[in-house]
């Protein structure tokens, strides 16, 4: 890997190195701290975790050929270097920021409130139309992922697009400063993560950390029709592109006074629903126009779709290998993914939910045909009114012409109260007990939505339904 010698990341740490001196210019292959994806030549960051020490595995991974480990404490019998650090999980940040300095890969940085994997995805998928891309994979978009990300780039990667997300103030900060992007993306400002972020607003403060790390001739790349993101004119002294669709963002009347209106540089006109197939749209791009047919369902992808061809625009791709690349686009498991199951269909949607996921979610159900079963859980994570977000994703629903609404947990029984009388509801405390009956219920042409947040485990109800 280019630049990190055992030397070089002595100092990016700002560690004591520990060893031969002639062993100091060896230049390791990769970055593990699982011990079991420790390869011959690697380093090893052991973390300190709540059931586990990283430090009790050093011995085994000099005997698979690790070249040195980092080390919060002194090592008796190293069989190998070391590096004498205060703190791994910081060494294990110093040394991606180092690392990512040293390459002269371009970097797309994604964050937002929804749609940051799905926007990943389209931007790699339309970006590989020309480059070799490295992208984030599964959830390594946070303070011990994206580094483990950005040790994955090298120097036959010439865009790596990276997904950044945050709970927190100042994570961003972090997270940014290790991305270094020379284009940042943020998709929306929505309702999520307001244990620690309170507001709207406080959400808009902490994604735009991103800001002060962007790379020095880099740009922010906004969703023009998000009332929040609409009102930066200026980032580090240029203006941003923004996105959305139709040609200008208008605010409410009430709101014209505090939000501008907004011209976009790139935007989406004459939108044609395909169903489930997705939506047919013409995409505007400065002077330049296409068709082109975005294979997800639901607006929602129209705007991934835009911020991949904002992102393109500006990494000087043609339209053609644009339009290309929107169309390849592809699901991923737990998002928004298609399954087709026994005459029925599964819209396995269960990685994570907040209102705003929720509600397109139950814009895509609503677009199929046959009967359609909404299977939703607890929505974490938002707060003093959590309650009433829950209870306004169930007002949402009764206008979206559901037959069947599954619910498990205290918060998602809100839901199934603003349903009331909508459709057919039937709430659960206990996820098994709510899987067993729909199993029950369920008939050829069925049209099946699972959604809520991680920690509702809804996995396990696609995998119920799968068998």
């Amino acid at each position: 890997m280019k630049n990190l010698t055992l030397e070089n990341i002595a100092k990016a740490c700002r560690g004591t190195y520990i060893g031969s001196d002639t062993q100091k210019t060896t230049e390791i292959s990769g970055v593990a701290i699982d011990s079991r994806l420790v390869e011959h030549g690697f380093l090893f960051v052991p973390i300190r975790g709540e059931k586990v020490d990283g430090h009790t595995f050093i011995p085994s991974v000099f005997e698979k050929g690790a070249a040195a480990v980092l080390s919060e404490e002194e090592l008796t019998d190293a069989k190998g270097p070391y590096i004498l650090v205060e703190s791994s999980k910081q060494a294990l940040k110093d040394l991606a920021a180092y690392y990512r300095q040293s390459l002269s890969v371009k970097v797309v940085g994604i964050t937002g409130s929804v749609g940051k994997t799905s926007t990943k995805e389209m931007v790699a998928s339309v970006l590989s139309q020309k480059y070799s891309v490295l992208k984030t994979e599964g959830n390594y978009n946070n303070e011990i992922g994206l580094p483990l990300t950005i040790f994955k780039i090298r120097e036959s990667h010439q865009v790596a697009v990276l997904e950044m997300g945050i709970s927190e103030f100042g994570e961003m900060h972090r997270l940014a400063a290790m991305a270094n992007p020379d284009i940042c993306v943020i998709t929306n400002i929505g309702l999520c993560h307001l244990e620690n972020l309170k507001t709207r607003d406080g959400i808009l403060k902490a994604k735009t950390e991103s800001f002060a790390h962007i790379r020095e001739g880099g740009i922010a790349v906004l969703n023009g029709d998000d009332d929040k993101l609409s009102t930066i004119s200026m980032v580090n002294g240029t203006h941003p592109v923004f996105y959305g669709i139709g040609k200008e963002f208008l605010p409410a009347k009430e709101e014209s006074e505090m939000i501008p209106s907004v011209k976009k540089q790139v935007y989406a006109s004459d939108l044609k629903s395909l169903g489930l197939a997705g939506t047919r749209a013409c995409i505007h791009i400065g002077d330049e126009s296409f068709e082109a047919a975005v294979p997800l369902p639901g607006e929602h992808n129209v705007y991934n779709a835009l911020a991949a061809a904002s992102v393109a625009s500006r990494l000087g791709l043609t339209t053609e290998e644009i339009r290309n690349g929107i169309e390849k686009a592809g699901t991923i498991s737990g998002r928004a993914n298609m399954l087709h199951v026994k005459d029925m269909l599964v819209i396995d949607d269960c990685y994570n939910a907040n209102p705003i996921s929720m509600k397109a979610s139950l814009d895509v159900l609503s677009k199929a045909d046959g009967r359609k079963i909404a299977v939703l859980g607890d929505m974490g994570e938002l707060g003093e009114n959590e309650k009433r977000l829950h209870y306004e994703v169930g007002e949402y629903l009764a206008g979206k012409n559901i037959d069947l609404l599954f619910t498990v947990g205290s918060l998602a029984k809100e839901i199934a109260a603003a349903a009331y009388g909508k459709c057919e509801i039937y709430s659960y405390d206990d996820r098994e007990a709510m899987t067993a009956q729909l199993l029950k219920r369920l008939r050829p042409n069925d049209t099946i939505l699972v959604k809520a947040s991680h920690f509702m485990e809804f996995s396990k109800v696609v995998a119920a339904l799968c068998e």
